[in-house]
């Protein structure tokens, strides 16, 4: 089976990051993967970036750590794909599909509210997970859920609990949602549980990993960092 991790933070460009992209992918590449999704905070999360900066400066710098791993991802033998993690008051989605280029066309998506903006992305061909749908900290004051707005649910985070893993899954059957799972990784080689999406054939790109998502052509696996 051929492994991927579809949840994974960088520094800088996210703020709570505490491993770089070449640190990342030297360590999934010791753990077998065959690939990445770089899924750092967008513009609407937690970016280590100087807010008064124009959106396509912005943009430039978000895309910044995926470039530098796609270079560092051929030398090294791991496939590198881009995702994107929007928030929204502590409610995260994963987006998967939509280029640099897309978002450089449309910055008006930064005023929009965040269930037309899912909509758009999803007409925009865009595969949408809402991710951790159950986490609970400090700085969130209420879960929210947007069943309508996503294709699937995170129904194994590597990094919550059994419980919120299990109030996911729930929630998943019930909607009928593609079940998915990451390990939203922030601190590479010191992450210890990981969890990710794994398929007989290899993924080519990323409209490839999209209809196998989309067709049950890929399944759930969890593995421990000893």
């Amino acid at each position: 089976m051929y492994k991927y991790e579809t949840h994974m933070h960088t520094c800088p460009v996210s703020r709570c990051a505490v491993a770089d992209v070449k640190e990342s992918l030297e360590f999934y590449k010791k753990m077998g993967y065959d690939g990445v999704f770089i899924t750092n905070h967008f513009l609407d999360g937690n970016i280590n970036i100087d807010k008064e900066k124009t959106y396509e400066e912005k943009i430039d710098f978000y895309f910044s750590d995926f470039e530098k791993g796609l270079e560092i991802g051929k030398n090294l033998g791991i496939k590198v794909f881009c995702g994107i993690e929007l928030s929204y008051g502590g409610t995260d989605f994963l987006v998967y599909g939509l280029d640099k280029k897309w978002f450089l066309e449309h910055p008006e998506i930064m005023k929009m509210k965040k269930s037309d903006e899912l909509a758009f992305m999803m007409e925009s061909k865009a595969l949408v997970i809402q991710a951790h749908p159950y986490r609970e900290a400090s700085y969130i004051d209420h879960i929210r859920l947007f069943p309508r707005c996503v294709h699937g649910v995170e129904v194994v985070n590597a990094c919550r609990s059994d419980m919120e893993n299990k109030m996911a899954k729930i929630y998943a059957e019930h909607y009928s949602l593609i079940e998915f799972a990451g390990s939203d990784n922030h601190s590479g080689s010191r992450q210890n549980k990981l969890a990710g999406i794994c398929c007989e054939e290899p993924v080519c790109s990323v409209e490839d990993f999209i209809d196998k998502v989309k067709h049950h052509k890929t399944k759930i696996f969890t593995i421990t960092n000893e």
